[in-house]
Order: structure tokens, then sequence, then C-alpha cells
């Protein structure tokens, strides 16, 4: 009786022992699965950041020229400007005139270069995003909503607006309205 007193005692403590066991390798499991869940969002997290530092970086190169192109933009104007003014037939200032059409060619040769597009929408259809309407002009040789004069140039940088291009648009001309014959 003793003997079998004491086998209880230890299947008791056996089962006690595994139960502990049992408690403390679940424990331990949830433990590593919190640590391989929180090791996958620091990884992730890190992944994150880098490509966000790359896109960082690939911007600042690709809009590091932004400010000083928009400051070239108003001599590139004027050149422009004086182009127009100035008479292609007056021989007194051929000269000159070829002078200011080479150096704005090196300009545009140059701007190209560093992705900086001319947006000259003369004919095509307003576009909010690329155009600012300066003044609406009536007009049946055109289709509604499309550009008639180009005031001023827009710029593009590397597809980035950098100023719109000033723009008269066209608009319907106004219906006629019958006049009534008020003697009939």
């Amino acid at each position: 009786m003793a003997d079998e007193q004491l086998d209880e005692q230890n299947l008791n403590a056996e089962e006690t022992g595994a139960q502990d066991l049992s408690a403390r390798v679940q424990v331990l499991e949830e433990q590593l699965a919190a640590a391989q869940d929180q090791s996958l969002r620091t990884a992730a997290d890190l992944q994150n950041i880098r490509r966000r530092a790359e896109q960082d970086v690939e911007k600042a190169h690709k809009f590091a020229l932004e400010k000083f192109a928009g400051d070239l933009l108003p001599v590139i104007d004027s050149l422009e400007r004086g182009l127009e003014l100035s008479s292609p037939d007056d021989e007194s200032i051929r000269p000159m005139r070829e002078g200011i059409e080479l150096t704005l060619k090196m300009f545009h040769d140059t701007l190209k270069r560093y992705n900086l597009e001319a947006i000259d929408p003369h004919g095509e259809p307003f576009n909010a995003e690329h155009h600012q309407a300066m003044a609406m002009q009536e007009s049946a040789e055109v289709e509604p909503n499309s550009v008639l004069k180009v005031f001023q140039k827009g710029y593009q940088l590397n597809g980035r607006l950098l100023r719109p291009a000033m723009v008269v648009v066209s608009k319907a001309p106004a219906a006629v309205s019958p006049s009534i014959d008020e003697q009939a």
C-alpha cells in the first residue's frame, strides 16, 4: 500500500512537472512568436525608411535646379521678346538679332539637357494643370476652350510644372438673337 501511495505521488508529481513544463513551453513559444513578429516589423520599417530616403535623394537630384531654372526664365523671356520686337528685315540690327537667336538657341539646348521643357500650347486645348488663362476671347475659327494666344511660355522641370503658360482662351461667339419684326 505504501508502494501504491508512493507511485501515485510520483505520478502526480510527474503530471504536475509535465504541466509546468508544457505551460512554460507555451509561454516561450508565445514570446518567440512575439519576438519574430517584432523582428519582421522592424525589418519592414527599416526597408520603408531606406526606400523613402532613396526617393528623397532622387527628388533632390532631380529638382535641385528648380530655383535656379526659375530664375533663368525671365532672361529667356526677354531674349524671346527682343526677337519678337526686332524686325528681321532691318539690316542695321541683323548681326545683333543673329546673336540673340544664337544665344537663345544655346539657352534652349542647355535647358533641354537638364530636362527643362517649354510649354507653348498655341492652338491646343486649354489645360488648367499647365496653362493659366489670362483672358477669354470669342472666336468662330477654333473650338471653344482652345488656346488662341500665348503671352508667356510655361516650363516643366522633369515633368513638374515650374511655371504655367499664360494664355488667351477661346470661347464660343455670343449667339446673335434674332431681331423681332414688330411691324408685321
